[in-house]
């Protein structure tokens, strides 16, 4: 009797130091820190990530989001792929292009990215002025063609589709921003301007209002000229009559796709929280009123235009939802 007395005594000591021992921390569970980088301030990625991380912290228990500044995309995914960030957006292309170690001057393997989720898209629009005699983009040759600014997304995009068909070389290319290209256009300085954005878009929109346009298709002429298959990221999408003055016609065209990505090196269920939170009717909505390019966001699009691997976390959730992922977006 005295030893069992004994033994329980230091046992009820065991427990007691345990419980003092963890009393503290009752209650208060670690925070789960995470960065997400976005883009330069005023910018779309920026606004989109800001928003997630915002909402992220309010509505996940123990998760704090904080948001980084960044010159877009590729920056994204290099600090994504070294754990430097958490989440980033980036495009589907340079995603493609850094997992696969194609990236500009750049041959390394960003094989620790994966994405989440389809945002919005940044469609192809090629204009022109009614009456010049493009009705078809193998017309463009020896034509002035404004592609964007050097260095830039738009610029890149134009070369990968013009150099796939043989054009490139063969067109008189000005890099301009798209403001000036619509201006130019009206001009009659440029034959043609090249805008790689949402639509609707305000240079196209400013060069609609003063000139009477076309906006030609480029997905039938892209596809037969191999772009689609030597470049897989992207997706075909229709700009719908009307989108701009005296466009009465759809425009059926290509899109490069922004992305949710995160690191491999997040954990799964965090993964799948954070999906799941953001993809939720609420969600939805708060991110519209944060920027209305989110109204392309949707649970039944979720996987649009990703040719590179889903999060396992990610994939959880959308299989959930009864959405099929592809061999490209499974393979981890």
């Amino acid at each position: 009797m005295i030893k069992t007395a004994r033994l329980m005594s230091l046992t009820l000591s065991a427990l007691l130091v345990a419980a003092m021992t963890l009393a503290p921390n009752i209650g208060h569970a670690q925070k789960t820190r995470l960065a997400f980088s976005g883009g330069p301030d005023g910018g779309t990625f920026q606004y989109f990530s800001n928003g997630m991380a915002t909402r992220l912290s309010k509505t996940i228990p123990n998760v704090e989001v904080s948001n980084m500044a960044s010159a877009g995309s590729v920056e994204n995914i290099r600090r994504v792929n070294s754990g430097e960030a958490d989440f980033g957006i980036a495009y589907s292309g340079d995603t493609y292009l850094a997992r696969t170690g194609q990236l500009p001057k750049d041959t390394r393997k960003y094989e620790n990215v994966l994405a989440l989720a389809y945002l919005y898209g940044a469609p192809a629009h090629l204009i022109v002025l009614d009456g010049s005699g493009i009705n078809a983009v193998s017309d463009l040759a020896g034509k002035r063609v404004a592609v964007g600014g050097a260095g830039s997304g738009a610029a890149a995009s134009a070369q990968r589709y013009f150099e796939a068909l043989g054009l490139w070389d063969k067109m008189n290319v000005e890099f301009i921003g798209y403001s000036k290209a619509a201006s130019a256009l009206g001009d009659k300085l440029i034959d043609a301007m090249w805008v790689f954005a949402g639509f609707p878009n305000s240079s196209v929109i400013q060069a609609a209002a003063s000139n009477k346009i076309k906006i030609l298709s480029l997905y039938e002429t892209g596809e037969k000229g191999g772009v689609f298959k030597k470049y897989p990221f992207y997706a075909p999408v229709t700009i719908p009559a009307g989108t701009y003055s005296g466009i009465d016609y759809d425009v059926k065209t290509f899109q490069d796709s922004a992305l949710w990505v995160a690191g491999k090196h997040v954990d799964s269920e965090v993964i799948y929280q954070v999906t799941k939170d953001i993809f939720t009717p609420e969600g939805l909505s708060y991110l519209v009123k944060v920027k209305s390019t989110a109204k392309a966001m949707s649970v039944e699009g979720a996987l649009t235009g990703i040719v590179t691997p889903v999060h396992e976390g990610a994939e959880k959730f959308w299989k959930e939802k009864g959405l099929t992922l592809t061999p490209e977006q499974t393979a981890r």
